[in-house]
């Protein structure tokens, strides 16, 4: 069992690595988990978890500098969609259980029941971030004609892949049972997500739409929400195991087996733990078009994300199915960087004003 000093130094150590101050790790914790933890893990997986965690915020803390909601979005924060949703951990309250939701200031003075909403997962590779992280997004995204609803899942190491899934469903099933409550048009719900968001994204899809995922990953009854369409974006697709991938035939164009070993490294192998049935047929991109009757997709990636080739291999199979879908994939300008999950990270910019632009239209032309 690693002790607290030792999570303390191993924390500082990476910090340093990083060049993050003691002052951007609390300022950080208003978007994600930092070292709060990790009590009672090996100190590879603290090594592991804090190197994901630590990385990120050195990108987005001067990020975070830019975040700002306008006047014109109202927002709802901090809603328990499970009774334990909160931050008094002592308490037994778990932030991962709460949902925030953004709304246009016109919708809610009209007081209709016509506006579409999208449901936003946000990323961080299944241990880093919270809803928080993807606030400078949504509020762009509701700026463009939609609610949303923007959810926190636990992340690992608290808990394995099926529980964040879970996590999900029951905020989806909040969300289905509180439809009425706000402006909003019931028929007319779109899902999306980034990077490892953008898997938890497609795995709802399947379980929502696929008997066999829904028991393959352990969830009794899905929401039934009835997604009329899912935006995801830079989304990470091979996560089958390579021991599945390599007896399934998969190529190296299909599927990327050091991203599977890499998240192993980091989270442990017990984060896959129990997928044995959804091992490789729903953990790949492939696997999920050929496995799942999807509702339209409008898939985002560039050509300097580090997941293209998974979005790719993604559109691939889709059209292949003929499938309903359309991909934004630009190319970096010269002396420019778009990068991972541009639009979530960087709204403001050209090619993501033009993303959020293309995915309204996609939805609004599907509802």
């Amino acid at each position: 069992m690693t002790s607290t000093q030792t999570i303390e130094e191993l924390s500082a150590q990476c910090a340093a690595k990083y060049g993050i101050t003691r002052e951007m790790i609390d300022h950080a914790e208003r978007w994600t988990e930092t070292d709060g933890d990790l009590e009672g893990l090996s100190e590879e997986r603290v090594r592991g978890i804090l190197d994901m965690r630590f990385g990120a915020i050195a990108v987005d803390t001067p990020r975070s500098e830019l975040w700002h909601t306008p006047d014109t979005i109202d927002v709802i924060e901090d809603i328990p969609y499970l009774p334990d949703g909160g931050y008094d951990t002592e308490a037994g309250q778990c932030r991962g259980h709460l949902l925030d939701l953004y709304l246009p200031h016109d919708a809610v003075l009209r007081c209709g029941h016509t506006l579409p909403v999208y449901i936003d997962i946000h990323g961080g590779g299944f241990t880093y971030g919270y809803k928080e992280l993807n606030r400078n997004f949504n509020v762009h995204l509701a700026e463009t004609g939609f609610a949303v609803f923007s959810l926190n899942y636990r992340p690992a190491p608290q808990t394995d892949l099926k529980g964040q899934l879970a996590d999900v469903q029951a905020a989806l099933r909040w969300i289905k049972a509180h439809l009425a409550d706000y402006p909003v048009n019931p028929n007319a719900v779109f899902l999306t997500g980034d990077s490892a968001g953008g898997a938890l994204t497609m795995l709802t899809l399947a379980i929502e739409n696929s008997a066999e995922a829904a028991v393959a990953f352990g969830i009794d009854e899905p929401s039934g929400i009835g997604f009329a369409g899912a935006a995801p974006v830079c989304g990470v697709y091979s996560l089958a195991s390579k021991q599945a991938a390599d007896e399934a035939g998969l190529g190296v164009t299909a599927f990327a087996p050091d991203t599977r070993i890499a998240l192993d490294e980091a989270l442990g192998t017990e984060f896959f733990a129990g997928l044995e049935a959804a091992d490789p047929q729903f953990l790949t991109a492939e696997g999920l078009v050929n496995n799942v009757d999807l509702p339209p997709l409008f898939i985002t990636t560039c050509s300097d994300d580090f997941l293209e080739a998974d979005n790719l291999a993604l559109a691939t199979a889709l059209s292949r199915k003929g499938a309903d879908f359309e991909l934004f994939d630009p190319k970096a300008g010269r002396h420019e960087a778009l990068g991972h999950v541009f639009v979530i990270g960087m709204p403001w910019l050209t090619a993501s004003v033009d993303c959020l632009e293309r995915i309204r239209d996609f939805s609004y032309d599907r509802c």
